[in-house]
């Protein structure tokens, strides 16, 4: 079953990975992978704020965190295409974007991250707060 509702989060994730990094090509004129670089850092996020929301506070059952964050966050970021990306940067002789992509990629995710346990933190604490006052 856990296959199934992994499997079920990972379509949607890659369809709309697909969307959106299609939308952003037709926006984007420059060779910087700007696609890939959004939907990596909002998946940055979203894991860490679910899966702790999910554990603080929704207390959901294990399946649908499987869903949600390997299955549909999983497939919406891809560290996969973020290194052939790189790759292709440096093969064609653009390696200060490939460096600042990969910077920006590691920083900001990494702070995007901090930032979504952040946020649940101070959610669950304000949740025991107001129960607490009843």
């Amino acid at each position: 079953m856990n296959h199934l509702v992994v499997g079920v989060g990972g379509i949607f994730g890659a369809v709309s990975r697909y969307a959106l990094s299609s939308l952003i090509s037709e926006l984007n004129f420059v060779v910087f992978p700007f696609g890939t670089l959004i939907a990596n850092l909002i998946g940055s996020f979203l894991l860490s704020f679910i899966a702790y929301k999910s554990i603080l506070i929704w207390q959901l059952p294990k399946k649908y965190i499987l869903a949600v964050n390997t299955g549909f966050i999983g497939s919406f970021t891809t560290f996969s295409t973020f290194s052939q990306e790189n790759l292709n940067l440096i093969i064609t002789g653009e390696y200060v974007i490939a460096i600042i992509y990969s910077l920006i990629s590691v920083i900001v995710g990494l702070a995007l991250s901090w930032c979504g346990i952040l946020t649940v933190t101070v959610l669950y604490n304000k949740k025991n707060r107001l129960e607490t006052q009843k």
